[in-house]
């Protein structure tokens, strides 16, 4: 009896040991969720303040962790943002400059393969658009290309199917069933959700077809830019929302030819039930558009106002999807262990300079939105003014999980930061490096930022821009060569000459 006694005493005591050493070992290895959008500009999150929507869910990680008001990116375009992301390199030390030539080559490292490492399940759902199959997940579904909003064809390991539904929303729900239904538990995870949305050519989901037919948004103060006081480039541009938008599939104008093209729109993947939804939103405000006979001035108004009110539906069911998501870790008690970052690509143009799209070094574009949540780990109501950036976020997550960061990254964890305790070197100035010329008309450049100063090269062009953001927020006056300016270029051009040894930048 006393024997039995013991040994039941010590089965309790290992017991005890080993469930204590398991949750010490779940505490020091936080689950991460990377919450990843397309061309989403930091003006459509309320909690940045400007005004022109509300995103309560996106606003609920901020208010519950950090806001961070200088992120700014590596080179603004989709994939390449996604090829920094992932292995904590600019463009040309990952090897992925462009969306338009070549694939991100898969081989290398990447803090996903180094997390599986670490004993994380990894997944990976939503857009990918980097050519090549994604390595270092345990489970992939991503969309062919860019995606479609509807109906969109997701690929695995295992096969190629069409998902039927609006895809911000089909995204979410294949994640909570990784989550819910097919990873291993036991397991520490890694999960990158990442939308379509809010990519051209802004298709709202169903519930959201008519949410801002009726409200007026204000218009940019350089809405109607004129490009002068700089380089030829801002002039030269595609992106123009009076020139270069295009009627019939940007602002859902639709004739039966249009209908029928499947090429960048969703329109010819829907069902009959999906078409007439759809109709009976867009017809009838159609037809008021047809009857006034807009020109000039008044057209530009016009396709400002149906760009933003599309656009804005559609970030609203991200941050539907967002919320959802939210709601569910906390039903299965998985909030308090994880670190949930939300993020884009980079920032977009949303009327400023007259434009749309994104790939410049000024602020709308450069500039991206981040947020984060990690209970116990970030003050809630945190604001950031520090220069971080999508070179970050790879270190950050290996840092979280107790990995080794490898030196040949250039980024820098920001652990130490969502902790409010910023390293004393941590910088003060960036690089940026954008190469994929002539696509809406925007040449290749390089530039420094540093303190409220931006110095700007379009090398291709022979061309310099300098700005000081103090001055001129709006970046409609550059003083590059201002004598004013003199001792502070040349310190932007001597910073910028730094940082391209430092980071070993190819001669151009």
């Amino acid at each position: 009896m006393r024997i039995s006694y013991f040994i039941v005493v010590a089965f309790m005591q290992l017991l005890f040991f080993k469930t204590t050493i398991s949750f010490a070992q779940r505490s020091a290895s936080p689950n991460i969720i990377l919450i990843f959008t397309d061309d989403l500009a930091y003006q459509a999150i309320s909690a940045y303040g400007h005004g022109l929507n509300h995103t309560p869910n996106i606003d609920r990680i901020a208010k519950e962790g950090m806001l961070f008001e200088r992120c700014v990116v590596t080179n603004s375009i989709c994939g390449p943002s996604r090829a920094t992301i992932l292995t904590g390199k600019y463009s040309h030390s990952n090897g992925f400059y462009r969306n338009e030539r070549g694939d991100f080559d898969g081989s290398q490292q990447t803090f996903p393969k180094l997390l599986q490492q670490r004993g994380y399940q990894t997944a990976i759902i939503g857009k990918w658009h980097l050519g090549s199959q994604p390595t270092g997940f345990d489970h992939w579904e991503v969309m062919i290309n860019q995606g479609s909003y509807y109906n969109a064809d997701f690929i695995s390991k295992d096969s190629q199917t069409i998902a039927y539904g609006y895809s911000t929303d089909v995204v979410r729900e294949k994640s909570v069933q990784w989550l819910d239904k097919q990873r291993d538990q036991s397991k520490p995870f890694l999960l990158l959700m990442q939308f379509k949305a809010p990519h051209r050519e802004w298709e709202p989901g169903p519930a959201h077809l008519n949410m801002y037919d009726d409200h007026v948004f204000p218009e940019p103060p350089t809405l109607f830019d004129n490009y002068s006081g700089r380089a030829s480039a801002a002039k030269n541009q595609k992106m123009s929302i009076a020139k270069d938008m295009v009627l019939e599939g940007d602002n859902k104008l639709y004739n039966d030819a249009s209908r029928s093209n499947a090429k960048g729109r969703s329109y010819a993947r829907m069902d009959e039930a999906q078409k007439r939804t759809w109709d009976s939103a867009y017809n009838p405000k159609n037809e008021i558009f047809y009857q006034s006979k807009l020109t000039g001035d008044d057209l530009t108004r016009w396709k400002y106002q149906r760009y933003l009110q599309d656009y804005m539906s559609v970030v609203a069911s991200v941050d539907d999807n967002v919320g959802k998501l939210l709601d569910y870790l906390d039903k299965k008690h998985l909030s308090e262990n994880t670190l949930v970052v939300f993020a884009s690509d980079q920032g977009f143009y949303l009327g400023e300079h007259g434009w749309f799209d994104k790939r410049w070094m000024y602020e709308e574009s450069f500039r991206t939105p981040m947020v984060a949540r990690w209970p116990g780990k970030i003050k809630p109501g945190s604001i950031n003014k520090d220069i971080v950036s999508n070179l970050d976020v790879a270190e950050t997550f290996l840092e979280a999980a107790g990995v080794r960061i490898p030196a040949d990254m250039e980024g820098a964890s920001l652990v130490p930061v969502l902790k409010g305790k910023t390293p004393t070197d941590w910088r003060k100035s960036f690089y940026y490096h954008y190469y994929e010329g002539g696509v809406h008309g925007v040449p290749e450049h390089e530039g420094v930022y540093m303190d409220s100063l931006k110095l700007i090269s379009y090398y291709t062009l022979g061309e310099w821009e300098m700005f000081d953001l103090r001055r001129d927020p709006y970046e409609m006056h550059s003083v590059y060569n201002n004598p004013e300016y003199a001792a502070k270029q040349k310190r932007l051009e001597e910073e910028l000459a730094i940082l391209r040894k430092q980071l070993k930048v190819p001669a151009k």
